[in-house]
């Protein structure tokens, strides 16, 4: 039997799991126990929190969807980890339903309180394993502590289509031709229609395709988890407590009904329509601290260049649009070299919407 102890709800850490966590506390009776409406709670880690429905429902854990929801992977990037703390409580305290297994993950934690977007290196580049590469790096024992949780979580799923999800959310450095977008990992699989169905509910304007393998995040859930994986970027930086959260309404209802298991209910006007595809050309390196990306400072995420257009200049090396139209994401000349200063994408909405699986 279950002791009293065990399953006393922490208010305080389920009310605020943000607060919670930046005090860098910790559950002070148990790490593991129930809320007043049923949902089991296990604390895991920093940051790391694993919510079930209730005892009898997850007797049939086997058919239960498994849902990764991360935010702050970047410790700067307010907005999703305040959307992701208002989930918890709401949750914990039965206003939002949970019919899934969840594991809420707060990333950089170290860099959410220092108000940075990292202390030494990107988290976000150092998945797949390479925080090997780096093993000085305070952001390296991260990185193996949320691929250890990823894949412990995922063990406990099935493998049928569309039991497992990771929905990584950020925010963008800088303006954007899409205010929300999301950027999907390959797998080597065909883009799966469910994935795209659900981000026309979570009202995503565009969505960037790779076509080669990165060591981010949701590249690691799909690749070595096999879920269906997205980074979603929702708005710009902004320091905590300036976020207007009610621009991103349409993701935080649809990651909603994606753990409540009604995914049919969103509004009809965002089901009507697919987002924009955009499919990775190129991508432009920093290969030296020579480095110049000619472009505007404060150039806009998918801004358009036309063919023949000089982007980036080092040395020898040099970037010119070789298509008739590229737009350019992500423009970063402040990355370390020999890391990504942006990406190259060409517009596929026909081909890729009719190649949906």
């Amino acid at each position: 039997m279950t002791s009293s102890a065990e399953y006393a709800m922490p208010l305080d850490m389920l009310d605020d799991f943000l607060a919670f966590t930046l005090a860098g506390k910790k559950p002070e009776l148990a790490r593991q126990g129930a809320c007043a409406n049923g949902v089991r709670w296990s604390w895991l880690d920093d940051g790391i929190l694993l919510l079930a429905p209730s005892a009898v429902q997850e007797a049939s854990a086997p058919a239960l969807r498994s849902v990764l929801v991360s935010a702050g992977v970047h410790g700067d990037e307010t907005a999703p980890i305040e959307l992701l703390n208002r989930l918890a409580r709401d949750i914990a305290d039965g206003t939002a339903r949970l019919n899934c297994r969840l594991l809420i993950v707060l990333g950089n934690i170290d860099a959410m309180r220092d108000a940075c977007r990292h202390l030494d290196d990107d988290l976000n580049r150092l998945f797949c394993g390479r925080h090997t590469q780096v093993p000085q790096s305070r952001e390296a024992p991260r990185a193996i502590a949320l691929e250890r949780a990823a894949q412990a979580f995922f063990d406990g799923a099935p493998n049928t289509p569309g039991a497992r999800w990771h929905i990584d959310m950020h925010t963008a450095i800088r303006a954007s031709a899409f205010e929300q977008f999301a950027l999907l990992p390959v797998t080597g699989a065909p883009v799966s229609r469910a994935m795209f169905e659900w981000l026309g509910k979570a009202r995503i304007s565009a969505v960037l395709l790779h076509t080669t393998r990165g060591n981010t995040y949701s590249q690691f859930t799909a690749q070595a988890c096999g879920a269906l994986a997205c980074t979603l970027e929702l708005g710009k930086v902004r320091p905590f407590g300036q976020n207007d959260l009610t621009r991103f309404a349409g993701a935080d209802e649809a990651v909603r009904h994606l753990l409540a298991g009604t995914n049919d209910a969103v509004n009809s006007t965002a089901n009507a329509a697919l987002p924009r595809a955009f499919t990775v050309v190129d991508q432009i390196t920093k290969q030296s601290d020579a480095f110049e990306l000619l472009v505007a400072p404060d150039v806009a995420n998918f801004t358009p260049f036309a063919r023949g257009t000089l982007l980036a200049r080092d040395g020898a090396y040099c970037y010119t649009v070789r298509h008739d139209e590229e737009r350019i994401v992500f423009p970063n000349a402040r990355v370390k070299p020999g890391l990504r200063a942006g990406l190259l994408v060409i517009d596929t909405t026909a081909q890729t919407l009719a190649e949906l699986v």
